[in-house]
């Protein structure tokens, strides 16, 4: 008998397929993709390295961008982003040109167009919601940093992260730092109240 010989890979989707599903669910790609359109020249499109950005930061990760396309080298690619799609596609080239585009388009006017879209698709109420931030140390040289409160301005319209000292929550007030805020909405203690079970 002749047996021919088969051979099998495996690759990883770990919570990542999920996040990918979420994704394509909303259509961030579309949207992202009709912003900044598709040049067919381009082995992965604008919308799709995107989705790669935020798998790649749900990935638990934290490496230098130089490093990005090693984070795929062991996933279900295809599965994730698209047939064709390999990982030397997502290299520090593509990803710098693309977070220019996005920069330049606006970073704000961008969460708020994919946000928008997120609670019209999941209906999420918007009645109540909560604000929470959290301060981040940084160590090494800015130039954006505030030395004196008349530059404040000027430095704000320039940079949209500003590096600056003040209170932290690391009991550490020599060291610079930027404040992450976050805003929840209540939609899930308003199902709990309609009458959903936990």
């Amino acid at each position: 008998m002749d047996y021919q010989k088969e051979e099998f890979e495996s690759k990883n989707l770990d919570h990542l397929g999920i996040v990918a599903g979420i994704i394509d669910d909303i259509g961030i790609v579309e949207k992202i993709n009709d912003i900044f359109l598709v040049d067919s020249r381009e082995n992965i499109n604008t919308g799709e390295v995107v989705k790669a950005i935020i798998l790649n930061g749900l990935g638990f990760v934290s490496k230098p961008l130089y490093l990005f396309s090693q984070f795929f080298d062991n996933k279900a690619l295809e599965n994730l982003l698209g047939v064709g799609i390999k990982a030397e596609d997502l290299n520090d080239d593509k990803l710098g040109r693309v977070m220019d585009k996005l920069y330049k388009y606006g970073l704000t006017k961008l969460f708020l167009l994919i946000a928008l879209e997120v609670v019209k698709k999941y209906e999420i109420s918007t009645k109540y919601s909560h604000l929470d931030s959290t301060s981040l140390h940084l160590h090494g040289k800015y130039k954006n940093r505030l030395n004196n409160h008349e530059k404040e301005l000027e430095i704000v319209r320039e940079n949209p992260i500003i590096i600056t000292q003040g209170y932290s929550r690391d009991h550490r007030p020599d060291i610079k730092q930027c404040i992450l805020d976050l805003i929840v909405s209540s939609d899930g203690e308003t199902a709990l109240q309609e009458g959903f079970p936990p």
